[in-house]
């Protein structure tokens, strides 16, 4: 059964940062693009950032600058470092991998900014 595993969620002030991580239940994850989105309370589910196998990566202009994804493919495991926390980051955010019969997602960890 496929699992994407997440954690590091939390609470945090403005301006903090958060580590998350995402770990995969099977090898074959390594050679295919995996990523994050989050949901914000009454707000459709968004793109936060995307990285292939390779390591080419985009992000949603909201986070440029701020979040960096990268990902351990010995591990299995993407990773989401979110820098200079804002309110408006405060959300569900939810890990997920791409294979060639279609995507699994994982259940997700809750990120509140808040003083």
């Amino acid at each position: 059964q496929v699992q994407l595993v997440e954690s590091g969620g939390g609470l945090v002030q403005p301006g903090g940062s958060l580590r998350l991580s995402c770990a995969g239940s099977e090898s074959r994850f390594s050679i295919y693009p995996m990523g994050w989105h989050r949901q914000a309370p009454g707000k459709q589910r968004e793109l936060v950032a995307r990285i292939t196998s390779g390591g080419s990566t985009n992000y949603a202009d909201s986070v440029k600058g701020r979040f960096t994804v990268s990902r351990d493919n010995v591990k299995n495991t993407v990773y989401l470092e979110m820098n200079s926390l804002k309110p408006e980051d405060t959300a569900v955010y939810y890990c997920y991998v791409d294979t060639y019969e279609g995507r699994y997602w994982g259940q997700g960890t809750q990120v509140t900014v808040s003083s």
